[in-house]
């Protein structure tokens, strides 16, 4: 059975790249309203393609904003059932000034694939699909029952998907999740992730004069929202370490065996820095890891006000605004954090300006799997077949929130299996793919469903 399954997936390499090809086409950008049609037409692809996989019952489920994709095959009498997770969405792709080829078409340059959401997500959850495919194209059918759920609005916080996900809990009924969503650390060893940090967001206003002034003659006269706001996020650190009050209050102390952990890992500090083109900074007392994976932060992701074109204008700004979010940590509550953030800037608003605070677009507690968790094994197991060396256990410095919803709703845990890494320019400019994780990937959805069919009841 493998053996075809596998030939047949090494045939189909040419007509898979022209399907990613066509689904990177699709510019499914969920955050702007002007993509609407566009982020269905990237559902329905999905949908199409699911479809043509196999006897599986595909249906296309509304919510309140962008539709998912939901299918169901229940032809493995006695074997486990796997619900496996994607996204269909994107990120915009500006500034498109930075591209070095057309965001919306699959470019291949220097043995990469260049593409908006080529890495995430559409490559790595194109490669399930393809491998149900080939099950039912070798006479072979899957090994393990299938649930699969592919959203449209994972970039954008996931809003609908909980309210989804609770309709339909006896449909999604399953004994794990894979997800296909949740790139690997790094590209020269595969790894399964153990953890995610959660996330809270939210943005401040800061408001001054009732308009905007001239600079020269009221400027000493009166606040200027845009100082207010820059005191507003100094006061937010402290050397590195989070400053607002209570932050770390119920912040759970790093495990000893995890740090143990860390200093085993094949972790080239340095080669990182020069890659990003910055020199290590954070929280006192911690590595550049134990600082990404396991402690919580708090990051200004935009501040602006006042002109902002080409040249210069002298002017005293009527407002200023920033947007933030905070990487949460157990046993940290977003509400909490949310709460704590907002008294803050409350507490410490300059004279002269008032301030309202807002939520930000989207929140998720943080997400941990029992590293000896049976379905993360098989994973473990899998990868190290296919890659020839082991995987390493790690953590995640970003948020899936639908792990949590997964949890919550339906009592399942997930497992992240995406051929995706860290490393491929992800929601910037130039975001690629690599052509030989597409085919290590394909060959290990394939692996990965016969060894969960063998044990994964074991939960």
């Amino acid at each position: 059975m493998m053996d075809a399954v596998l030939q047949y997936l090494a045939d189909g390499e040419p007509e898979f790249i022209d399907a990613l090809r066509s689904f990177v086409a699709i510019p499914s950008v969920s955050t702007d309203p002007a993509r609407a049609g566009d982020v269905r037409r990237a559902v329905e692809f999905v949908a199409a393609r699911l479809a043509r996989a196999g006897d599986i019952q595909v249906e296309i489920c509304e919510t309140a904003r962008h539709p998912a994709v939901y299918g169901c095959w229940d032809g493995a009498p006695g074997a486990p059932t796997v619900l496996v997770y994607g996204h269909a969405d994107v990120q915009p792709p500006d500034p498109l000034d930075q591209w070095h080829s057309p965001p919306f078409e699959l470019t291949e340059r220097d043995g990469r694939w260049y593409g908006r959401g080529v890495s995430d997500d559409k490559a790595s959850m194109l490669i399930p699909i393809l491998v149900t495919e080939a099950f039912f194209a070798t006479g072979s059918t899957p090994p393990v029952n299938l649930r699969f759920l592919f959203e449209a609005e994972e970039e954008v916080g996931s809003p609908n998907l909980p309210v989804l996900v609770r309709e339909r809990a006896d449909d999604l009924a399953a004994d794990v999740v894979v997800s296909a969503d949740g790139a690997m650390w790094r590209p020269e060893a595969p790894c399964v992730t153990v953890s995610g940090r959660g996330l809270v967001s939210l943005e401040f206003t800061v408001k001054g004069p009732a308009r905007d002034l001239h600079s020269g003659r009221h400027g000493g006269g009166v606040a200027n929202p845009l100082h207010a706001a820059a005191a507003l996020v100094a006061s937010l650190h402290d050397g590195g370490r989070v400053a607002v009050e209570g932050f770390h209050d119920d912040v759970r102390p790093i495990d000893p065996g995890v740090l143990a952990a860390l200093e085993r890992l094949r972790f080239d500090e340095q080669g990182y820095l020069t890659g990003v083109g910055a020199p290590a900074f954070g929280e006192p007392g911690f590595g550049t890891l134990a600082r990404q994976w396991y402690r919580p932060t708090l990051e200004v992701n935009g501040l602006y006000g006042g002109y902002q074109g080409p040249g210069g204008k002298t002017v005293l700004p009527r407002d200023a605004h920033v947007k933030l979010t905070c990487r949460l940590v157990p046993d940290q509550r977003p509400a909490d954090v949310h709460a704590k953030v907002r008294a803050h800037i409350g507490r410490h608003c300059p004279e002269g300006v008032t301030v309202t605070v807002e939520e930000g677009h989207g929140g998720a507690p943080p997400y941990r799997i029992a590293p000896d968790h049976p379905a993360l094994r098989a994973a473990a197991e899998t990868l190290a077949e296919v890659f020839g060396v082991p995987a390493d256990f790690v953590g995640m410095g970003g948020t899936v929130p639908v792990a949590d919803t997964f949890r919550d709703v339906l009592g399942l845990d997930t497992v992240f299996f995406s051929f995706s890494t860290a490393d491929e320019d992800i929601h910037a400019p130039n975001e690629f793919y690599r052509p030989e994780r597409f085919r290590l990937g394909l060959e290990a959805w394939a692996r990965l469903l016969v060894r969960l069919a063998r044990g994964v009841r074991a939960l």
